[in-house]
């Protein structure tokens, strides 16, 4: 066991619940515009951001190592558009990204396989995530805000992503 690791799982599991905060304020911005496909959208990631915390709660838990349970910091507000939102939330998630890769670096460096065996499905996650945050930042950049574009997109979403 390095402490190295503990403290940097530490870490993606407060990175994790962080983006659960984020993807609800920018859930609570679309309810506010009253499109609530996206907002039902970002509210089902805040969800699934949850659960990715969990799981590297639960492994730290099983390897009997120790929670640290950092603050999590209010996200940033300074949107003015879909297109500012879903460029935010894919720069967020290639940033994600690149945390999970240095974590599982470290791992390596560590010969730590058990955990790198686990980050795998993470490296997967964040792989599919930012294929699905960039097609549908492509779609808003197509409505070009344009009302109707838009809630035509929302409507979309809302079918497509059930809670």
């Amino acid at each position: 066991m390095s402490k190295d690791i503990v403290e940097a799982l530490n870490n993606q599991l407060n990175n994790e619940l962080y983006s659960a905060y984020l993807y609800l304020r920018m859930s609570a911005y679309f309810k506010s515009n009253n499109l609530s496909g996206f907002a039902k959208w970002f509210k089902l990631h805040a969800k699934e951001e949850t659960m990715h915390a969990m799981k590297i709660y639960d492994f730290i838990i099983d390897r009997n190592w120790e929670i640290n349970l950092l603050p999590i910091k209010a996200p940033e507000v300074s949107w003015n558009s879909a297109i500012e939102i879903f460029t935010a939330s894919l720069k967020h998630e290639q940033k994600i990204t690149k945390m999970i890769n240095k974590l599982a670096k470290l791992t390596m460096d560590h010969n730590d396989y058990a955990t790198t065996i686990f980050l795998q499905w993470f490296i997967t996650e964040q792989v599919e995530e930012e294929v699905i945050f960039g097609e549908i930042l492509d779609k808003v950049k197509l409505t070009n805000e344009i009302p109707f574009a838009l809630v035509f997109l929302d409507a979309e979403l809302e079918k497509n992503h059930k809670s």
